[in-house]
């Protein structure tokens, strides 16, 4: 049954212990054009460097396969690492995207480095320009003024043109774990969404603030807030439960250890559950997720959506197995009833 609850994909193109980046980017392509199929609104590609455990580096690129590979839903990113790169460089990315793929591309942009800051540095190419909080919102703008040829007659750029130019845009969201991105958002009148899988407290404050204080733009006479959750969907709760473990584990190293390793299998993750301080960091880890049986799920989802007052969740799902990965985009989609194919 449709409860009215559209739901998204965010894919970070886990690499489960014992496979390959290759693997899980193949794994990306299937469940891509499987959540197609499915009915999901959107299907967004995340970026990451230098992981064992996470083969999205270039969203740009990959997205362009998706695209190709799908027909229904829109296909973005989640996001770009703005600060990495010249806004003006990424415009005529995304307008390239967009001219292939028109009407049907999201461009998502954050401010966190997606990576180790060895790694932020290296990207820099070794000098010292990775943008300061101070910057980012002229980033945003530059940005957004490129998309839709709006820089002012005293910027610098006035004249230079992002090619190639289209009759449509690609659709800009501020992306944040935080309220800066939010505030900014909006500021600048645009989409927003919060990820809960990363900070699970005062997102729904956050959101609630956003929508709030939203300055009407040019492009969006209204707020669009949508919310990320990491989701675990299967026959049971007690099989979800198992089945997120691999997750929680990984997140868990990475959290006191600094390990990123590839997402462990569960039987691994059961045995890692029972190492001093595990009883106590999986508990909040958990917060981040609704994991359980479709019933639970669409429960604990519509929960988060009045909450958040949205009515768009984009769900991020990582588990060691990939048939069972596929399997709780399915359950979720019979459980909402989303009409696919």
């Amino acid at each position: 049954m449709s409860s009215g609850l559209r739901l998204s994909v965010l894919d970070q193109s886990p690499i489960r212990k014992g496979g390959t980046a290759a693997n899980a980017v193949r794994e990306t392509l299937e469940l891509a054009q499987l959540c197609d199929r499915l009915g999901y609104t959107r299907y967004w590609l995340a970026e990451h460097h230098s992981s064992e455990a996470l083969a999205g580096s270039t969203p740009e690129v990959l997205i362009t396969r998706v695209a190709g590979l799908t027909s229904r839903m829109r296909i973005g990113s989640g996001g770009v690492m703005l600060p990495h790169y010249s806004a003006y460089k990424v415009a005529e990315n995304f307008r390239m995207i967009e001219t292939l793929f028109p009407g049907r591309i999201d461009l998502g942009i954050g401010r966190a480095p997606g990576s180790d800051q060895r790694t932020m540095r290296i990207l820099a190419d070794g000098k010292p320009n990775w943008s300061s909080a101070d910057n980012y919102p002229y980033q945003v703008r530059d940005l957004v003024s490129w998309l839709h040829d709006a820089l002012p007659p005293r910027h610098e750029g006035f004249g230079v043109t992002a090619q190639p130019v289209g009759e449509s845009a690609p659709d800009v969201w501020l992306l944040g774990s935080s309220d800066d991105s939010a505030a900014l958002a909006a500021h600048f009148g645009l989409p927003f969404c919060f990820a809960h899988f990363i900070n699970p407290d005062g997102g729904d404050r956050v959101t609630r603030a956003y929508i709030e204080h939203f300055k009407p733009s040019s492009l969006h006479a209204s707020p669009v807030p949508m919310m990320a959750i990491s989701v675990l969907c299967a026959e049971t709760d007690e099989e979800a439960d198992l089945l997120a473990r691999s997750r929680e584990v990984w997140a868990m190293r990475l959290r006191t250890r600094g390990e990123a390793g590839p997402v462990p299998s569960v039987e691994e993750a059961l045995e890692a559950a029972r190492e001093p301080g595990a009883e106590r960091i999986l508990p909040a880890l958990r917060r981040r997720s609704v994991v359980g049986s479709p019933r639970t799920v669409r429960a604990g989802l519509e929960m988060h959506a009045g909450a958040y007052g949205v009515d768009e969740i984009m769900a991020v799902t990582i588990c060691y197995d990939f048939e069972k990965r596929k399997r709780s985009y399915e359950l979720l989609a019979e459980e909402f009833g989303l009409g696919g194919a």
